[in-house]
């Protein structure tokens, strides 16, 4: 299988994808648990409500699925130029 990745525009989309990565992966909601230091029912309310993920919990959830996030302009048009103040 070739790592894809899918563009997300809202919330709900998110809780999908993280839920469909770790079914890829074969792994259980207890055992995505174990390595992120929460529990299964935070797991599963997390997929099923994911405007309540942190950023710090969403970057650990990539991690332990082996998911990369990145952010850029829609439809792949990128901008001349990014100004960052850090």
């Amino acid at each position: 299988m070739t790592p894809s990745s899918h563009p997300l525009v809202t919330a709900s989309q998110l809780g999908s994808m993280l839920q469909a990565a770790r079914k890829a992966k074969g792994m259980t909601q207890s055992t995505l648990a174990g390595r992120m230091g929460m529990s299964q029912s935070r797991v599963s309310h997390l997929e099923q409500n994911p405007h309540d993920l942190n950023v710090a919990q969403l970057l650990a959830w990539c991690s332990a699925l082996g998911l990369e996030l990145a952010i850029g302009a829609r439809g792949g048009r990128v901008p001349s130029r990014i100004q960052t103040d850090w």
